[in-house]
Parts: structure tokens; C-alpha cells; sequence
């Protein structure tokens, strides 16, 4: 194949800036080859350099005592105690899923499962948060198909349970719907692995699966914003095999425990050219690439092709030389590729060669440690301003009103897809706050939650930001877990505009601030921006995955009310309606400021939850929809009726933060009262679980009615 000549519109089309290219120049004193452009474009684009966000990712809390390891790994790592960790990531496939709904969605899943596997813990738990355009786009019904069966497809053939997540639908997400995949695994402390190559003269050995043409430039396709040749990009997306990845993991699972694995690196975005310059960066060792030796399943495939094919279910790992002949047999019983690929060199050095040619001879630190890193202006967003007329609204019908709309009825059509028992470890589905995985041969149980509102962060970065942190903190107090630790996928716009940029820098302030404030570390990460199509940019939505902890001695809080028990709530109740649920779906507004979050209180709160759960039946924390919505979701799934004695609208769907609604025996509601009185937490009784009706003052409807239309207002939008 005769290589184009480097011009400065193939520069641009490598999503190259002049500057940045001019730089090239000068680290390699000469004009690259098409191969070396191509490396060059991969390792300096968005989505693997982080070169506008590096800046503020360092100022993220990722330490604390149960933190093993943080971010920069594939995954990061926090102790379960009994010499066990779990490793944990969230990432997104954002492009890829909104030009090809189906495979985007299914490598993003195949993607996370080997960011956890690599590192020799065996997958317990999936989740994804996925955001549409507004139901009446012409394109958000193929999208939430393709999306949600690519997923399921994916997960099920894999065998992971998917115990987690959330849908929501806003028109600015029109043109990029974003699919954010976590993936959680099980490993001994004493047989993590690590990505960083050691020894020189070490050999290279590629694993899994053949390399085809399949996403080549997918890595700096994901960090460009779309505009009217979206379908040109088509092949940049990935094509998966959930059954090649499963023996892949086994493989690799099995050769670890022979002590032949010195350092292995998944093959992800930008494939074989960022997992051996990440592997060589770490070790502080060169990497030479003899191409010839690559399996590939297609023919007369170019150097550039190789280096840049994002072909799934593939893993790059440097061997101890003793023990080629054991890793050779293991990947051949399980009918995969094992091919030594290259050597560490000691030279910092990144050689690719091909049928003796070399294609590229690049410092490999350049690639990794000299991307640009931008300082980019940003401004601060406008407060906002302040809510004005609003209309009181009958109780019954402002339920009515969230529950049939496709952001807060019931995602049971998208969960059922989804094999959440697969392994029979699963104690909590999806459908009902944080999903449960019990540690097999354990009694002790890991919870796993996904949050984030993103009509805050766009009113309010900072506190959106401090919101998202909040309300996986809540969601994992609810059933029982004590928060451990976090992840995030940020998803935002350009942040070349300011305004975008702004957004960014003050949420992640904020997820600072809650993290560090609720014991929380983030250890690890995705940033995902450019999502913007035509100009027009996503709301942001930085996506925080949590886990927590319930104990060997411990029980989940069951979740499910009884006839008689009491409504208790924990937390003060303002009334705030600025940017909630019943603003956006009745009045069709957005307007006002997000709901401020007092990290203090939410601590206080949590604890209190925590150290009381013996006594609640039930708890459920309050955010869209306020303690209408909450109180609603508890009774619907214990199929119990309420009362609540209150009827305004902005105590019923107003949305407070650091806010619970428990149910408990009327017995033990004294003891919680009066804890609670000591510790100057404000609580109060609030209602009643009875009956087969659901009253708030004077309004009334029955509960199967509502229940009716709760369960079957998404399966109506999307089943046929």
C-alpha cells in the first residue's frame, strides 16, 4: 500500500492541530509517515490524552484507607476486607452507540468487562446510565432499541448480571445519546495485576481474538462533535463477541495463575498503539512491533490499519520468557490467539515494523507523557434565576403526570432484557434503588448504584456536581451499604467554548467537595466530551458509579413496607422546586436554581440511617419527584397502600436534598425519634403504609391504578 503524502488537511482529518502538529515536527525533527501520523492522532486526541481535563482530574480526592489503587490504572481498586478487593470502572461509548446503536452499546459493555478482568478480578456486576433525546425524535426509538439489545446481548452471553442503572430522555441529547457502561469484579489481594512492563528483552505477546479493520480512528472519532457526515464514521464503530471475550477472560484468568503474566494491558480505544505505549510508559521501557506476526482476520492489512483497529476482545501482555510454552497451550485450549508480537527495549523507543520495514521509530514517552495538556478559559455559569409562579397542583395529578412520562415511570421494560440473576449471587435487582451482589461464600454483600441529574449541573454546575456524589451516597444508605468509593464518566460538550468548559471545572468542583466530604475517593474514571451535534451541546452529565459495603455481620435494608408501618422522614423539607421533576414534566419549565446540598447534613444523615437500619423496614431517599415520587415507588413495589397527611406541592414534590422516607413499626419508631432528637436530626412522621390506596390529604386513587400506569407507560412507548 503506497502511504499518502502528510498534508496539512490529513493532519486535520487526524484530529491534529496545527500547533499540535507543528510540536510533532519538533519531538521527532522530521515529518512523520502515515503510520506514525496515525499514532501520533491516537495517543493526542481527547479521548486518550485528557488534555483539556488532566488540568482539573488532579484535583479530584482518589485517596483514602480503603484505596488500593486510583485512578490511572485500567480500573481502580478499593479493599472489601478478608484479603479481597473489588475492581471497579465506569466508561462511556458514546459516538459509537448513537452511529450504531447496537455494536456501540455491546463493546461498550465488552470494553469495561476487560478494564476489570485485566486485572485479574473475575466480573460480579454490570450497570449502565443511558441518556436519550426527547421521545418524539425521529431517531431516539432506534437508539433505545439498538442501545438496550445491544447491552443485553452483550451481558447475557457474557454471563454478568446487570443489577443497576438509569434511562432518562431530554432533547439535548437529540443528536448524541450517551451510554455509560460500569463493570465490577472480584479479586485476591495478592493477585492483582498491573499494566506496566518490566524487563528488557521481555517478549510481547499478543491475545484473543484476530484484527480486522473494524474501528480504526474509533479513539479520535470519540473526540470530535458530530455534524451532517455522521454516517461516513459508520466504521469506525467496533463489532463485538461476547463468547470470544468470555473464553478470553478465562484464558487470561487461567494463565495468572500460572505466574507467566508480568504485565497485560487490554486493547481498548485506539487498540494495539495506546495499550503497548501505556504498557511501555509505565515500565519506563521502549516497545518494538515486528506487524507481520499480528493475527489477522482480514488480508494485506497496512501498518496504519493495524496500529489503529480497535478490533474487540484482544489483550496485549508482556511474559515471562520461562513460561511461553504453558501461556501458549492455555490460549490454545481455549482457541484463541497467542502470538509474540515485540520485545521492551531499554531505549525509550516505539518501533513499529512490518515485513522488515519500519513504519515507525517514535519516542515512546512523547506519545504518552508530552500530549498537549490544555489550561482552557472558562466561565463561570450565571447564577440562576429565581422561580417565580409557581402553580399549586393536585397531588394525585402531579403523580400521575411523573409516572406516565417516560423519565419516571418504571424501566422495567429495559431491565427485564437484562439477565440480573446470572451467577446467583444477585440479592437486589435493578428497579429499586442500588442493586445487591453477594460475595459468593461470603455472607457479606457489595451494593452498586449509578446517579447523576443533569438539569442541575446545567443550572448549577457546582452544586449538580455536589447532587450526583449526594445521591449515590443515599442510594447505597438505603439498602443498607456504607459507601466505600466511587467512579465517574464525564460527559460534557466542546470544552474549546468556554461557557462548556466552565460547566466542567465547576462540577468537577463540586464532586471534589462531596466525595472528599463523604469518605468517597474517586479511583477511577472516563471523560467523554465533543458531545455536541450541529453545535448544539448535551445538558452535562457527569455520571458518578458508587459501591458500597454490607458487612459479614450485617443485613440489607429489606425495602419493602408493611401494612401498618409508619412514614417517617428524615431531613428538612423546604419546599424547593426550582429544576425538579414536576417543573419539567407538568409545566414543561426549567427554570430556577438546583436544590443546594449540605454535605454536612448528608453525612449526618446517612450515618443516622446506617446505624438504625436494624429498626426500618424500608427506606427510600428523596430526589426526582420529591416524597410524592418516593413515597409512590416504596408502596407500589411492597404493594401497599399510603397516606400521607400533607397535600401542598412544595412539601409533596419538593426536591430537597439529605431527605429519606422510612417505613418502620410503629414499636420502633420511638427509638428512632428519640435517636434522633439527640443527634438534632429533623424528623417527623409524615403518614402511613395501609390499605390498597394511595391519599395524600384530600386526594385519593387507587394503587393498582397507579401502579398500572407506572409499569406500563414505557413498555406502550417502546414495544412495538
Amino acid at each position: 500500500m503506497n502511504e499518502p503524502d502528510i498534508t496539512r488537511e490529513l493532519v486535520e482529518l487526524h484530529g491534529l492541530k496545527s500547533d499540535e502538529y507543528d510540536s510533532i515536527i519538533s519531538i521527532i525533527g522530521r515529518t512523520p509517515t502515515f503510520t506514525e501520523l496515525g499514532i501520533f492522532s491516537a495517543m493526542w486526541n481527547e479521548h486518550c490524552s485528557y488534555k483539556s481535563s488532566k488540568k482539573w482530574l488532579r484535583t479530584l480526592p482518589v485517596e483514602g484507607p480503603q484505596v488500593i489503587c486510583g485512578p490511572g490504572e485500567n480500573a481502580g481498586i478499593i479493599d472489601i476486607g478478608d484479603e479481597q478487593a473489588l475492581v471497579f470502572k465506569m466508561e462511556s461509548h458514546n459516538h459509537p452507540s448513537y452511529i450504531e446503536p447496537y455494536q456501540g452499546a455491546a463493546t461498550g459493555i465488552g470494553g469495561i468487562l476487560r478494564d476489570v478482568f485485566t486485572m485479574g478480578a473475575r466480573p460480579i456486576a454490570v450497570m449502565n446510565s443511558l441518556s436519550f433525546g426527547e421521545i418524539s425524535h425521529f431517531k431516539t426509538r432506534q437508539l433505545v432499541h439498538g442501545v438496550v439489545s445491544g447491552i443485553g446481548g452483550y451481558s447475557n452471553c457474557f454471563g454478568v448480571p446487570t443489577v443497576g442503572g438509569e434511562t432518562r430522555f431530554d432533547s439535548s441529547y437529540n443528536g448524541n445519546c450517551l451510554v455509560n457502561a460500569f463493570a465490577a469484579g472480584l479479586v485476591d489481594k495478592d493477585k492483582i495485576f498491573y499494566s506496566a512492563a518490566s524487563g528488557v528483552g521481555m517478549p510481547v505477546v499478543y491475545l484473543g481474538a484476530k484484527t480486522g479493520r473494524d474501528g480504526v480512528g474509533g479513539a479520535t472519532m470519540a473526540s470530535a462533535e458530530f455534524d451532517d457526515t455522521i454516517e461516513e464514521k459508520r466504521p469506525t464503530v467496533q463489532v463485538g463477541d461476547p463468547f470470544t471475550e468470555k473464553r478470553l477472560m478465562e484464558a487470561c484468568l487461567e494463565l495468572m495463575e500460572t505466574g507467566a503474566v508480568i504485565s497485560i494491558q487490554d486493547m481498548g480505544a485506539a487498540g494495539l498503539t495506546c495499550s503497548a505505549v501505556e504498557m511501555g510508559d509505565k515500565g519506563n521501557l521502549g516497545i518494538s512491533l515486528d506487524l507481520e506476526k499480528v493475527p489477522t482476520r482480514e488480508p494485506d492489512m497496512s501498518a496504519y490499519e493495524m496500529m489503529l483497529s480497535e478490533s474487540q476482545e484482544r489483550m496485549l501482555m508482556v511474559l515471562d520468557p520461562h513460561k511461553e510454552n504453558i501461556a501458549k497451550t492455555i490460549f490454545e485450549k481455549w482457541d484463541l490467539d497467542f502470538a509474540i508480537v515485540g520485545e521492551t527495549i531499554v531505549e525509550d523507543r516505539f518501533i513499529i515494523k512490518l515485513n522488515g520495514d519500519v513504519k515507525a521509530d517514535l519516542p515512546l514517552k512523547a506519545l504518552a507523557g508530552n500530549a498537549p495538556e490544555y489550561d482552557r478559559p472558562w466561565t463561570k455559569t450565571p447564577p440562576a434565576a429565581e422561580l417565580k409562579d409557581v402553580v399549586e397542583i393536585n397531588a394525585i395529578d402531579g403523580l400521575k403526570a411523573l409516572i406516565s412520562s417516560a423519565n419516571y415511570c418504571s424501566k422495567s421494560w429495559i431491565f427485564e432484557q437484562y439477565d440480573s440473576q446470572v451467577m446467583a449471587d444477585t440479592i437486589e435487582r435493578p428497579g429499586f434503588g442500588a442493586g445487591i451482589i453477594r460475595i459468593h461464600g461470603t455472607k457479606k454483600s457489595i451494593a452498586f448504584t449509578s446517579d447523576v441529574t443533569p438539569r442541575y449541573v446545567q443550572a448549577n454546575p457546582f452544586e449538580g456536581g455536589k447532587q450526583a456524589v449526594a445521591e449515590a451516597f443515599r442510594n447505597l444508605i438505603s439498602v443498607g451499604a456504607k459507601p466505600l468509593a466511587s467512579t465517574d464518566n464525564l460527559n460534557f460538550g466542546n470544552p474549546e467554548k468556554p461557557k462548556i468548559m466552565g460547566q466542567f471545572v465547576q462540577a468537577i468542583k463540586g464532586i471534589s467537595h462531596a466525595v472528599k466530604e463523604l469518605n468517597m475517593p474517586i479511583v477511577s474514571g472516563n471523560v467523554s466530551l465533543y458531545n455536541e451535534t450541529d453545535g448544539v451541546s448535551i445538558n452535562p452529565t457527569p455520571t458518578i458509579g458508587a459501591v458500597g459495603l454490607i458487612g459479614e455481620d450485617e443485613s440489607p435494608i429489606n425495602g419493602r413496607a408493611s401494612e401498618g408501618n409508619m412514614a417517617v422522614l428524615i431531613g428538612e423539607t423546604q419546599g424547593h422546586l426550582g429544576q425538579t421533576a414536576l417543573l419539567q414534566e407538568v409545566f414543561k419549565r426549567s427554570d430556577g436554581d438546583a436544590p443546594k446540598v449540605n454535605l454536612e447534613n448528608e453525612k449526618k444523615h446517612g450515618d443516622f440511617i446506617l446505624a438504625n437500619k436494624g429498626l426500618i423496614n424500608a427506606c427510600i431517599d428523596i430526589s426526582d419527584g420529591g416524597l410524592a415520587l418516593a413515597a409512590f415507588e416504596l408502596a407500589h413495589r411492597s404493594q401497599v397502600g399510603f397516606e400521607i397527611y400533607e397535600e401542598s406541592t412544595g412539601f409533596l414534590f419538593g426536591e430537597d436534598q439529605a431527605r429519606y422516607l422510612i417505613a418502620c413499626e410503629f414499636d420502633h419508631a420511638e427509638s428512632i425519634f428519640v435517636e434522633a432528637g439527640q443527634q438534632n436530626i429533623p424528623i417527623q412522621t409524615v403518614g402511613t403504609f395501609k390499605g390498597d390506596a394511595v391519599t395524600f390529604g384530600n386526594s385519593r386513587s387507587e394503587l393498582a391504578l397507579l401502579s398500572s400506569i407506572f409499569t406500563d407507560t414505557f413498555k406502550n412507548l417502546f414495544q412495538n
